[in-house]
């Protein structure tokens, strides 16, 4: 590596009780590289960057930023030391400002004579969301004004607008649309160009080669190697992070002959539903024995559609309506009719984050397991679904904010499998999950599929979206644009097609 070394890290160590997260890693990091850090869900990156910009303390060992040892106290501290992180899940706190949060903690700059220069920070803060390319976003509005990809972008400025020395990514691309990746990769490219460095944490292999200059693998908490993206592959990345060989197919292989094989029973059907600024007389069908897809850019409908069918939509009208007549206004009354909804927000509106795997699990499936639920048939029916899902936890009692971004995806699918749901609305149900995971979740949706039960994916992914429906709804300004069948032919510039 010809470039300067600027970050060396020493047998980084850490423990949570009997979980061994982080094993003795020793990393070195360069100026003017972007260093892909992967490995599966578990596997110690989340962990090892969290120490890293100060969210949790070191157990042992040392960052060396620079000549100078660092342990940042909390993310502000690491700031000062030049060293930013973009989480995986929201970073910004509701009631506050834009611009308030974007200089939460670092509100020093604007104290005059005692007092905070609010007009001070607000028009810095518009000027550097204006040098973002983002004047859409105002500075003074409220930061609950604004939808999850618009945060995760105000979460984007505020880590880079100090030009820190080493930036962190971890799961970012995940929670944003393309037109959000793009813009999060062009920052990305400037702290590289500057002859800084960007410590990439990804579960897409297409993006890590494409974005990295070097790539290191973690598994279950042990460093394993260091390569540059030129010297492998993404099926040598895959072998890597497991630890064995990866089959090439993840997705559905059949192509079933929709002209000649009749659709399913309906299980849900919505008729001319809208919701202000989201959804404008959408109407689908959804039939037990399918899988229905549906894709767009950011800002479409799509994610509405789900929380609609859910019964967690406000202001909406139009009706939804069960294969048997049965009308959804309401989130318990989904429940009770086997409606499971898995949220792409999922700390927010899936998941108890502060409260127990067990508890999570158990609480949509509690009036199904009879008058008595006794701990031990509570903990045993969360320990059989938390293992199906290959949860990585101490155990049940384990609180979900401990765990992995993957790890929690796996627990909100886990409380649904649990529920033995007939219709699951599944939102970016693989969002920062690894791929041998990935691979198995598909299973587990096809094999639901097959068992009659309908399923509805709602997915930025479009290779997702072709490779495990039957059908795909392309929607665009809130309404759908196209539908497009399963096929052998049918091809990522189908679906763009209709999202533009």
């Amino acid at each position: 590596m010809g470039n300067k070394l600027l970050l060396h890290a020493e047998k980084i160590d850490k423990r949570f009780g009997p979980t061994h997260a982080v094993k003795e890693v020793s990393l070195d990091f360069y100026e003017g590289e972007i260093h892909a850090l992967i490995g599966e869900n578990g596997s110690g990156k989340s962990t090892f960057t969290n120490m890293l910009t100060g969210i949790l303390p070191i157990g042992s060992g040392t960052f060396t930023l620079s000549g100078e040892q660092v342990a940042p106290k909390n993310q502000v501290d690491a700031n000062h030391h030049g060293i930013a992180i973009v989480v995986q899940e929201t970073g910004t706190l509701s009631g506050l400002t834009v611009a308030e949060n974007m200089f939460l903690g670092d509100e020093d700059q604007f104290i005059k004579n005692g007092l905070k220069d609010t007009r001070a920070m607000n028009k810095k803060a518009q000027e550097l969301l204006d040098a973002y390319g983002l004047s859409y976003i105002k500075a003074t509005s409220a930061v609950d004004m604004y939808n999850f990809e618009d945060r995760k972008l105000v979460e984007i400025v505020r880590s880079t607008y100090f030009d820190p020395k080493i930036l962190v990514v971890d799961e970012t691309t995940t929670a944003l649309s393309q037109s959000g990746r793009d813009k999060l990769f062009e920052v990305m490219r400037d702290v590289r160009a500057k002859g800084h460095c960007v410590i990439f944490i990804s579960h897409d292999m297409a993006e890590v080669m494409d974005m990295s200059d070097r790539i290191s693998i973690l598994r279950d908490g042990d460093f394993i190697t260091t390569v540059d993206v030129s010297e492998v592959d993404e099926d040598k990345l895959k072998t890597l992070m497991v630890g064995r060989e990866m089959g090439d197919h993840y997705y559905r292989t059949d192509y079933p002959d929709y002209a000649n094989e009749p659709a399913g029973d309906v299980a849900v059907c919505m008729e001319n539903v809208s919701v202000p600024g989201e959804l404008d007389e959408v109407s689908l069908t959804l039939h037990r024995g399918e899988i229905l897809g549906i894709g767009g850019l950011s800002e479409c409908g799509m994610h509405e559609v789900g929380k609609a069918i859910f019964g967690a939509s406000y202001d909406r009208t139009g009706t939804v309506k069960l294969g048997d007549g049965t009308e959804i206004n309401d989130i318990n009354t989904a429940i009770d009719h086997s409606i499971a909804y898995a949220s792409k927000d999922r700390d927010h509106e899936s998941l108890l984050i502060n409260d127990t795997i067990e508890d999570n699990i158990t609480l949509p499936s509690m009036r199904d397991m009879g008058t008595v639920l006794s701990d031990k048939k509570l903990h045993d029916f969360a320990q059989k679904y938390a293992e199906i899902m290959s949860t990585k936890m101490v155990g049940v009692n384990q609180y979900v904010s401990a765990l992995s971004g993957g790890n929690k995806q796996k627990v909100v699918l886990a409380r649904w499998l649990g529920k033995q749901s007939d219709i699951l609305v599944l939102d970016s149900p693989t969002r920062g999950i690894d791929i041998k995971v990935k691979a198995a979740i598909y299973a587990l949706m096809e094999d639901m599929r097959k068992q009659g039960k309908a399923i509805l994916i709602i997915s930025e992914e479009i290779m997702e979206l072709i490779g495990m429906c039957d059908r795909i709804l392309v929607m665009k300004d809130g309404k759908v644009n196209g539908e497009l069948l399963r096929s052998p032919e049918l091809c990522e510039q189908d679906l763009i097609a209709k999202m533009v």
